[in-house]
């Protein structure tokens, strides 16, 4: 075929339609439009979709993840393990409650947080580590609970709705799980995400939390809703809640998860075998036992290649790509609190300069993956 210059394949495409625009007229008719039975039904589903007893819906995966920080009790003079690749929001949410984000390498294959770094990183004042499922693709995280001990495992599962670690769903793996649901997410609410965890107190003081530190006495849990029955505040909480109308959303999208895995995995297979003979191109792997759920597909340009010339010609070609993702200690924010010399991060700091996101989402279609592959095998 022939590649036209015109031709616009998206990087990331929320699959999105009537079936969701019917959802959100509910909300809308009963006039419930902050959190509401909406959100309530959307957190239980999302609990058993994950295998877990509690869901708690936030604003954005950010949100959730300063709320499960601030719900153990994360502060100054706290030391919080997290990833030298990944979304910088892991790291800033440390930032957030005034502790100390201590960055570890990443494995080059999996991109994930490498067991051994961790191992050497943990001290006196390590409260918690934050490993992310990055791209979709469940961290080890028996080989990262067995390097830290008893530190907290919360897991940044921002890419990982529906993937699955030795068949154990992403979420139910740590003390707590955070998901989002931003556009270029597996499945979206437009912006939010979902606190998950099997512990009863850390939950309720994270939907404390979430809603301005209101204190729900055990009068007003048997009331019900009764709206003359008025929260305490014994404490500064934060306004992270999601809408009826997002949930309305969230359920519907929730219901086609599997199957929008399902056709991610189809394509990633596609790619991979039409990209396979690309002896410059690193193209990612699923270990055994692992379900990825294909949020991105990342692949790593070797053997001196410039990305910046690859990532141009897909641009001439109308198809959109990206670099994986960030190095947070590479960023201004974080090189003097860390004191970054060259080489201290040498996986992260490959993948930050070589990683490229390629198309995939739930819209795209084979003619746009073969025009990936026509431009790649050209260069």
């Amino acid at each position: 075929m022939s590649t036209v210059g015109a031709r616009r394949v998206e990087i990331a495409s929320p699959s999105v339609g009537q079936d969701e625009w019917e959802a959100i007229k509910a909300p809308l008719e009963a006039g419930w439009l902050t959190t509401g039975p909406m959100v309530a039904d959307f957190e239980r589903a999302f609990s058993r979709r994950h295998g877990v007893r509690r869901s708690v819906a936030t604003t954005s995966c950010t949100t959730g993840l300063h709320l499960a920080l601030a719900a153990v009790g994360i502060g100054p003079g706290d030391e919080v393990i997290v990833p030298a690749f990944t979304w910088v929001a892991t790291a800033n949410v440390v930032l957030y409650c005034g502790a100390k984000p201590v960055f570890v390498d990443v494995d080059p294959m999996s991109y994930n947080l490498d067991a051994a770094g961790v191992r050497a990183a943990v001290t006196s004042r390590t409260r918690a580590v934050i490993p992310v499922h990055l791209f979709g693709l469940c961290a080890d995280i028996d080989a990262i609970r067995s390097a830290c001990g008893d530190v907290l495992v919360i897991e940044d599962a921002a890419c990982a709705a529906g993937a699955s670690y030795l068949g154990r769903p992403a979420g139910s793996l740590g003390a707590v799980g955070v998901f989002s649901f931003h556009p270029r997410k597996v499945i979206t609410t437009g912006e939010g995400g979902m606190l998950t965890t099997d512990n009863d107190l850390l939950a309720d003081r994270a939907t404390c939390l979430r809603n301005h530190g209101a204190a729900v006495s055990e009068e007003m849990r048997h009331a019900g809703s009764a709206p003359y029955l008025m929260p305490d505040f014994d404490e500064v909480g934060f306004n992270y809640r999601m809408t009826d109308m997002q949930a309305a959303v969230g359920l519907v999208q929730l219901a086609k998860l599997d199957a929008f895995i399902e056709e991610r995995q189809r394509w990633a297979k596609w790619y991979a075998s039409a990209l396979g003979d690309l002896d410059w191109l690193q193209l990612p792997k699923v270990p055994d036992g692992y379900c990825h759920a294909w949020q991105s597909y990342v692949a790593v340009i070797r053997d001196g290649r410039d990305r910046q010339r690859v990532m141009e010609a897909l641009h001439q070609a109308g198809i959109a790509s990206r670099p994986g993702t960030h190095v947070p200690p590479e960023l201004g924010l974080y090189r003097d609190r860390v004191g970054l010399r060259a080489g201290t991060f040498p996986h992260a700091s490959m993948l930050g300069r070589q990683s490229i996101a390629l198309p995939l989402h739930n819209r795209i279609t084979e003619s746009d993956l073969e025009a990936v592959s026509e431009v790649l095998h050209r260069l």
